[in-house]
C-alpha cells in the first residue's frame, strides 16, 4: 500500500497554547492525520483553519470515547508525564512537547511506557528537524573537541508573553524549559557523557512565586574535558542586548550563529532563525597569520516556526508508519532533561551537582 493511500492517522490534541495550535495545524495541513478533537479547558482564540473542530474539555474523555491513533500533549509541563502514560496505555502513540516531564523519574516512566505498550514516543525537540541547526552540529563535529559550548536564549517578555512565562514559572523553571533544547544540542555535538552541573538563578519580579527564580545560568562540565553554559531569563527587565547566543568553540576553530541584528527576544521565529553560520578555523601560517579566512555560510530561506511544527509531525508519522527505532531519541530527551534538572537543583542548593 503506498503512503498516500494509507488511512491518516487520528489525533487528539490537548493544549492550545502557541505550541498546540501550530502543531493542530501542522495536523490539519497534513494527509497523513486526521484531527479527532483538540482539548483545551477553556475557550481559546484559534485559527480559521481549525475553528471547524470539535474542542472537549477533558483529555481522558477524548480517550476513552474517540480512540485516537496518536495524542499530542502540549500543555503545561507538570502534566506532560500523566497525560503520555494514560495515552501509551491506552494504545495512542504519543507526541509530547518539551520537556518530556517535571522529573527524571517521570521521564523515564513515560519512556518504559512506551517501550513496555509497543508506541512510539517523540518528544518536541524542534532544533532535530531545523537544517540549519543540523548544519551547525555537523560542523562543530568536524571541528572536533574537547569544546567550549557558550549558549542563552533570554526573553524580554510583556503583556500576554510575560503572562504565559509566568504560568510556566509556577511548574518550571527557565533553565530548565528552554534549556532542553540546547543541552541536547551541546550532547549531540560532544559524544561524551556530562558529569558534573553548576546552576545559579536570581528572582527579579514579585510576581512570582518566592521559590521561583526568572534568571538562571548553568554550567555542566562532560567527561571528555567538555564544558559548557547556558543562560535563560524571562520577563519585562531582561537585556535585549545579547540574547541570544550560540557558539562551539574547539581547539580546531570555532563555529557560531550569528543573529540578524534587527531581531528581538520576544519574536518566537528568532528563537530558531540562524539568518548564518560562520566557521572559523584556528589553523595559521608560517607568518602567524590565519591559514584560511571565515566561512559564512548563508541560511537564508530555512523555515520558520510553523514550517518546523510541521516538520515535526512528518517525522512522527514516519516513525510510525516506518517503525522507526526511537530508543536514542528517547533516552536523549532524559539525558538533556537530567542536566537541566540537575542544575534547577544547584540553583536551589548552592552546590554542584553530580551525574
Amino acid at each position: 500500500m503506498s503512503a498516500s493511500s494509507e488511512k491518516p492517522l487520528r489525533v487528539v490534541v490537548a493544549g492550545l497554547g502557541n505550541m498546540g495550535r501550530s502543531h493542530a495545524l501542522a495536523y490539519h495541513n497534513n494527509p497523513g492525520f486526521e484531527i479527532a478533537s483538540l482539548v483545551n479547558r477553556s475557550d481559546v482564540p484559534l485559527p480559521a483553519e481549525l475553528s471547524g473542530y470539535e474542542i472537549r474539555r477533558s483529555f481522558e474523555d477524548a480517550l476513552r470515547e474517540l480512540k485516537p491513533d496518536v495524542a499530542s500533549i502540549n500543555t503545561y509541563s507538570d502534566s506532560h508525564a500523566d497525560y503520555a502514560i494514560a495515552a501509551l496505555e491506552a494504545g495512542c502513540h504519543v507526541f509530547v512537547e518539551k520537556p518530556l516531564a517535571t522529573t527524571v523519574a517521570d521521564a523515564e516512566r513515560v519512556v518504559a511506557a512506551a517501550k513496555a505498550n509497543g508506541k512510539k514516543l517523540v518528544i518536541g525537540y524542534i532544533l532535530r528537524h531545523h537544517p540549519s541547526w543540523i548544519r551547525l552540529i555537523a560542523e562543530a563535529r568536524k571541528l572536533g573537541g574537547p569544546y567550549v559550548f557558550r549558549m542563552n536564549l533570554n526573553q524580554q517578555s510583556s503583556g500576554h508573553t510575560w503572562d504565559t512565562h509566568k504560568q510556566l514559572m509556577k511548574t518550571i523553571s527557565p533553565i530548565v524549559d528552554c534549556g532542553v533544547h540546547y543541552l541536547d544540542v551541546m550532547c549531540q555535538i560532544t559524544d561524551a557523557r556530562p558529569v558534573e552541573v553548576r546552576g545559579m538563578g536570581v528572582r527579579l519580579s514579585d510576581e512570582i512565586a518566592s521559590d521561583m527564580y526568572n534568571y538562571g545560568h548553568l554550567q555542566v562540565l562532560f567527561d571528555d574535558g567538555s564544558v559548557g553554559w547556558y543562560e535563560a531569563g524571562w520577563g519585562p527587565m531582561i537585556s535585549e542586548t545579547a540574547f541570544f547566543v550560540k557558539d562551539v568553540i574547539s581547539p580546531n576553530g570555532c563555529v557560531s550563529i550569528v543573529m540578524d541584528e534587527k531581531a528581538k527576544s520576544d519574536d518566537v521565529d528568532a528563537h530558531t532563525k540562524t539568518n548564518m553560520i560562520r566557521v572559523h578555523h584556528a589553523a595559521t601560517g608560517k607568518d602567524g597569520r590565519f591559514a584560511a579566512p571565515d566561512q559564512n555560510l548563508s541560511m537564508s530561506g530555512e523555515p520558520g516556526h510553523q514550517d518546523l511544527c510541521d516538520l515535526e509531525q512528518a517525522f512522527l508519522l514516519k516513525a510510525v508508519r516506518e517503525d522507526i527505532d526511537l530508543t536514542r531519541h528517547m533516552s536523549d530527551a532524559v539525558k538533556s532533561l537530567a542536566v537541566c534538572l540537575a542544575a534547577d537543583e544547584s540553583v536551589r542548593t548552592g552546590r554542584a551537582v553530580t551525574l
